[in-house]
């Protein structure tokens, strides 16, 4: 490949981060698992944090802790990665899929309230690509139905609503560390909430149910080995400290990538919704409405024969061949959602992203959509 889908950004820093943990007994549950949690807190604004090793285990814990299962229903979008409702259905749950906005392609909070029923115990919306835009009305309709917000940032590291950070609208919200997101911590995830019995509730969960005060070998509940190691919360120290410079970089490589395309009228640029500071996890462009998925799938062979590795987010999560055969769903169900996925092309996007590559990414795009339209 020319140029790749992504790239994590790491340092010296980071490098020297790992080594020093490494010269100490403290490979796991030492001192830079709490110093990580802290700063993550520090930087959201939120009063506690607790590391884990997957922002999927990070949604499975929060639902966990919020005793939710077997027979309740989950509110949450089709247009997302599959860890979203399958943390649901790890706990028995059901998702309950609401389309998407078509302009900001998050969960669109005027259908919600449709969606609702008795057995409705949360909502988790998704910032999709890093967007915020609706979150305040969505915690408007929640508190109406006194039903809690379970936030899924994983995506939104950074970014901002009306100068309120992703990561504090909901009663607990998640963050996830893998090399393609703001920051990386090589694996891991994180859990956030005001709340001092969840966050005690999933610090046990997270190390085999271990109490506070239980010891090493007394478990107080049944739980999971999601620990993170401190050599992962090490990358996370610095990566975390480095985030200002990391989202400076990022909004850069978007505005490569608008200014390229700018003149280019067979796409749909993503933007920036009124009141948002988005930090962009991933530059996901779509076609206009004459292209079908057909061509999309053409286009993204042509550039990545070209050398561009490109993809298509997101594959709708209620097509997904075992949510077909559980739950019943077929194409037509969410039409927001299909018509947008089946024209989406995410494009290389990473920290240190240079004008030649956007350069050679543009001219491939091009390429292929003029092979489409001979």
């Amino acid at each position: 490949m020319r140029v790749h889908l992504s790239r994590p950004d790491i340092t010296d820093a980071e490098i020297e981060a790992v080594i020093e943990v490494l010269k100490t007994p403290n490979l796991s549950l030492g001192p830079k698992l709490g110093e990580f949690e802290q700063a993550f807190a520090d930087y959201i604004g939120i009063k506690r944090a607790v590391a884990v090793n997957s922002g999927t285990s990070a949604l499975y814990l929060c639902l966990q802790a919020m005793g939710i299962g077997a027979g309740d229903e989950v509110i949450t979008t089709p247009f997302t990665f599959i860890a979203t409702s399958n943390s649901v259905m790890m706990v028995g749950a059901k998702p309950v899929f609401v389309d998407i906005d078509p302009d900001i392609l998050n969960i669109n909070p005027e259908k919600i309230e449709a969606a609702i029923t008795n057995k409705t115990k949360a909502i988790i919306p998704v910032e999709a690509f890093g967007s915020p835009a609706g979150f305040d009305r969505i915690c408007e309709i929640a508190d109406e139905y006194n039903i809690s917000v379970l936030e899924d940032s994983c995506e939104a590291l950074g970014s901002a609503l009306n100068g309120k950070m992703a990561g504090t609208f909901g009663k607990m919200s998640t963050f996830a560390f893998y090399p393609n997101k703001q920051i990386t911590t090589g694996e891991g995830g994180i859990i956030l909430t005001n709340d001092d019995a969840l966050a005690d509730h999933c610090c046990a969960l997270r190390n085999q149910g271990r109490g506070k005060h239980s010891g090493w070998l007394g478990h107080e509940m049944l739980g999971y080995n999601y620990r993170l190691s401190d050599i992962n919360c090490a990358i996370g120290i610095v990566q975390l400290s480095r985030i200002e410079e990391i989202k400076s970089k990022r909004k850069a490589s978007a505005a490569l990538y608008q200014e390229a395309l700018a003149d280019e009228d067979r796409i749909i640029l993503p933007k920036e919704p009124p009141g948002c500071d988005i930090n962009w996890f991933v530059f996901v462009i779509r076609l206009t409405d004459g292209y079908t998925i057909e061509d999309r799938n053409e286009i993204l062979e042509s550039m990545r024969v070209g050398g561009v590795q490109v993809g298509n987010y997101f594959t709708p999560a209620h097509l997904q061949p075992f949510m077909v055969e559980q739950f019943g769903f077929s194409e037509g169900d969410f039409p927001i959602t299909e018509h947008v996925s089946h024209r989406t092309i995410a494009l290389p996007f990473y920290n240190n992203l240079t004008a030649e590559d956007v350069g050679i990414v543009a001219a491939e795009l091009k390429d292929a959509l003029d092979k489409i339209d001979k």
